[in-house]
């Protein structure tokens, strides 16, 4: 049987932005584009391991990866146990991504208690690791930004699931992670030269994640301010989180997060909402080479 390998470019989609019919047309032609992965949320809607398995029975060498699976949804050896599924059935085309995810989605949303990040993250890995050794052999990444989540990642796990970062992060990442881990990059970007037409998408995108802590602390973290996040976000922060203009701009932003230490970028297209035929696009014009 095979072993996961996420190879060098993937497409990250939210999962909840496309219904099973559209989704089966996405998965097919991401595959057929020459991408090496598709990666998927988990929020509202889809179930992160029900659509992982809806996903791989769809394709036929694309590997599917969580990015991620909140910690919170399912007790640890669930977690392990559904990994080592899904490989086996898949002859090893699946990824784990696992992640805590945000104070709204878990207490609002499910009811838990939202602890400490690294503590919990901590304990849930050390808890996958009691489930059998059939479990075990199966890859784990986690979503780190901050440099303990990272140290984590380093120590416990195969790889690093950054999202909504920099190349600058990127080196930092690539610093606390040794080479023979995967450094899986999130970037996303928008095929469009009108700055404004540009900028407003990015702003409609961004404007979820900008609520949320975990991101804003981050992003501090790497020298953006009060005026940055201000009015819907200043131009500034909008060209460094989504990356706009033609292909050649794009892919230098990709060449970027190679050169600081990525091991794997995964593109995501911003568009108009409910426009899928606007991102397959996209997604054909930068497909690899």
């Amino acid at each position: 049987m095979n072993t996961p390998n996420p190879g060098r470019h993937g497409v990250w989609y939210a999962a909840d932005k496309l219904k099973p019919n559209e989704w089966v047309r996405f998965l097919q032609e991401v595959e057929a584009l020459g991408y090496d992965a598709l990666w998927h949320s988990e929020s509202r809607h889809y179930e992160a391991m029900s659509f992982g398995a809806f996903a791989l029975s769809n394709t036929t060498k694309l590997n599917i990866g969580t990015s991620i699976a909140n910690i919170y949804a399912r007790d640890a050896i669930s977690s392990a146990s559904a990994a080592a599924t899904l490989n086996e059935f898949s002859d090893g085309r699946y990824i784990l991504g696992l992640g805590v995810s945000h104070v709204p989605l878990v207490e609002n949303l499910r009811g838990h208690e939202y602890r400490k990040p690294v503590t919990s993250m901590r304990r849930y890995l050390s808890q996958m690791r009691t489930a059998g050794d059939d479990a075990n052999q199966w890859p784990v990444t986690i979503a780190a930004l901050g440099p303990k989540m990272l140290e984590l990642s380093a120590e416990m796990t195969q790889g690093a699931l950054p999202y909504n970062v920099t190349p600058e992060h990127t080196a930092k990442a690539a610093s606390i992670l040794s080479p023979d881990q995967w450094l899986v990059v999130e970037q996303k970007f928008c095929l469009e030269s009108d700055a404004t037409k540009a900028r407003t998408l990015a702003r409609e995108e961004l404007a979820r994640y900008m609520a949320l802590p975990n991101y804003v602390n981050n992003w501090r973290r790497l020298g953006f301010t009060d005026d940055d996040f201000a009015n819907g976000g200043s131009d500034r922060f909008m060209d460094a989180m989504v990356v706009w203009g033609d292909e050649d701009t794009i892919r230098e932003r990709m060449r970027e997060h190679f050169d600081a230490g990525a091991t794997h970028v995964c593109i995501q297209p911003v568009h108009e909402a409910g426009d899928v035929d606007a991102a397959l696009k996209m997604l054909k014009v930068m497909a690899p080479s």
